[in-house]
């Protein structure tokens, strides 16, 4: 029998993992918790790590906690003038593989909606626009503006 499986069929430990459940799951119930993000919450009030981390498997295996849904449901409420790179940075810092920020983004971001952010972070960033260059040009594809919606920004 291993660590593990001795800690599962010990009361203390399901006891300790159904107080950790409840106490994640009232924060799911609240907002969308990515995996990374409740773990620290519940350790931060104080819970076992070694109990929050099984429970957090066991939400993750449910499909209750959702890495991927979160940064999708993040990612929309925040596309307000932030270019793609920052975004994924900001998903990053919030415990997200760049995998699944890369899927969100694509995912977030159609052509129309990824254009209509393009022209709020040129405004927000306050970069000149009616500059065109090549300067302006690398300086967006590094922010991570995709090639189609550059080439219709400088066509236009």
């Amino acid at each position: 029998m291993t660590h593990s499986e001795e800690s599962e069929e010990d009361p203390k430990f399901t006891a300790s993992c159904k107080r950790v459940e409840n106490a994640a799951l009232r924060l799911i119930a609240r907002a969308e918790q990515n995996s990374q993000g409740l773990t620290a919450k519940l350790i931060s009030r104080g819970h076992d790590a070694s109990v929050v981390r099984a429970v957090v498997f066991r939400l993750l295996e449910q499909g209750l906690l959702d890495d991927a849904r979160y940064a999708e449901l993040w990612l929309r409420s925040h596309l307000s003038g932030q270019s793609p790179r920052r975004l994924q940075i900001s998903l990053k810092n919030r415990g997200i593989n760049i995998e699944i920020s890369r899927e969100a983004l694509e995912k977030a971001l159609d052509p129309e909606t990824e254009f209509a952010l393009l022209l709020r972070f040129l405004k927000k960033s306050k970069i000149l626009e009616n500059e065109k260059s090549s300067i302006l040009k690398a300086q967006l594809k590094y922010e991570g503006f995709s090639r189609e919606v550059l080439e219709r920004y400088f066509e236009a």
